[in-house]
């Protein structure tokens, strides 16, 4: 952006709390926060019932194209992410084809991505069997850090790694303080546990125990503390995970960890027989652990909440016959994030600034994306105008695919307008975004 704008409300969220501010922006930067009334000229001024949040930042998010661009797409997932008030999104590096596991095909992904995308947008790249020497490599290249699974993904083009294979990953990643993010589920467990086939929830819930994610989470918790590696566990779960990682980090263990909107909104036991829009792994647990979830975000225990946006089509969902054995696990909820977990996040008694710090901080953070995240003097200008008490009925969605656990819920929470570095996002506009590194913007691919 060139030019200067100024935005300002009653309400701003701002790294050091909630107060009146007027938004100073020049060239898509934040130049000035100043008092409201200290605005001049012709500010941009959000109505009395809206609060000025920073663009959030979700950095778990599967865009899928190239190669399965018929479950999303670039074009239609930043659409999605616009409208509910992510300014920043991280693509994974799965279910794509190819997926991103190493500098060619990151090169494939950006190219696919390019001039089609409507928030800024960066890269995860991906650890799989036998390419611990491309990880540094995808690093060098502009990836904000790798995943892994520790079981099956779901997809025969990426591969899980062993513990061999983990160890081989984190080892190249310390010499260069690299991040590795894992879905810690464990295949043995699995294995163990009954099948999953059939319309009933109960019995996909038992399919996935909480024993696989403990036993996956300490294989990860063992081998971050051996190599002295970073690393990040993904969509959690299970509350029974919780004692094992807070022990960890106290004996200094590099490892944060994540949960997901639909593990704090909904639980198992109000899940219907058939409903296949909800399954995801790990599943949603009963209604005790979406409660410890949530005790141990607002203690600090649990560091940021992103969606897991997950889609595939209609047919992959199964809902002709409701079989959670055969259905695709996924969730689709990005453009809902925000609005599902203030709406939570309310009820019990949390603030706008807590939900700030969880989705837009703290995966800024992680990620390395420097310039996003708050609302201060030298960070991109990325503003959402939220208000908060509006109740509203989720219909449609800007996902390409329809289906979503959340259709037809109330919630609370409307993002009635969103600035990508100063520009205002609006419905039918260019496309406004860009394509990130952990470093700054990449280059325009040739």
């Amino acid at each position: 952006m060139s030019g200067s704008v100024v935005v300002r409300a009653r309400r701003v969220v701002l790294p050091e709390g909630e107060r009146p501010a007027a938004v100073h922006v020049t060239d898509g930067v934040v130049t000035a926060v100043t008092g409201f009334d200290d605005a001049g000229g012709d500010p941009v001024t959000l109505a009395d019932d809206e609060v000025l949040l920073p663009g959030l930042v979700d950095s778990h998010v599967h865009v899928n194209e190239p190669g399965r661009t018929e479950w999303e797409g670039f074009a239609s997932a930043t659409r999605a992410a616009a409208a509910g008030g992510v300014t920043t999104i991280v693509d994974m590096p799965l279910n794509s084809i190819p997926p991103t596991v190493n500098v060619k095909a990151l090169q494939v992904k950006r190219q696919a991505a390019e001039g089609q995308v409507s928030v800024d947008v960066a890269f995860w790249g991906g650890a799989v069997p036998g390419n611990a020497s491309q990880l540094t490599r995808l690093l060098a290249d502009g990836a904000v850090g790798v995943k892994c699974f520790l079981l099956d993904s779901g997809v025969p083009e990426f591969p899980p790694l062993d513990d061999a294979g983990l160890r081989a990953a984190l080892a190249a990643l310390a010499t260069v303080d690299g991040l590795l993010i894992a879905h810690c589920e464990d295949d043995d467990e699995i294995a163990a546990a009954p099948d999953p086939a059939g319309t009933s929830y109960p019995a996909f819930l038992a399919s996935r125990p909480v024993a696989a994610e403990e036993t996956a989470i300490g294989r990860l918790i063992a081998a971050a503390r051996d190599t002295g590696a970073r690393v990040h566990a993904v969509h959690l779960a299970d509350a029974g995970a919780l004692p094992m990682l807070r022990a960890a980090r106290a004996e200094g263990v590099r490892i944060t960890v994540e949960t997901c909107p639909h593990y704090l909104t909904f639980a198992a036991e109000d899940v219907p027989d058939g409903d296949t829009a909800f399954k995801c792994c790990p599943p949603i647990r009963e209604a005790s652990h979406r409660e410890a979830l949530w005790a141990a975000l607002a203690a600090g225990d649990i560091d940021l909440v992103v969606s897991d946006h997950s889609p595939c089509t209609p047919e992959l969902k199964r809902l002709d016959v409701g079989d959670f054995g055969l259905a695709w696990g996924g969730i689709a909820g990005l453009q809902v994030a925000l609005p599902a977990v203030w709406t939570g996040a309310r009820a019990r008694g949390l603030s706008l600034a807590d939900v700030v710090r969880w989705m837009a901080e703290a995966p800024a953070r992680l990620t390395g994306l420097t310039g996003k995240g708050g609302i201060a003097v030298g960070r991109d200008a990325d503003l959402v105008a939220f208000a908060p008490d509006e109740q509203w009925r989720v219909g449609a969605l800007h996902h390409r695919n329809p289906v979503t656990p959340y259709a037809g819920r109330e919630l609370a929470g409307v993002v009635r307008a969103a600035w990508l570095r100063g520009r205002l996002l609006q419905e039918g506009g260019a496309p406004l975004g860009r394509l990130l590194s952990r470093g700054g913007t990449f280059p325009a691919p040739s």
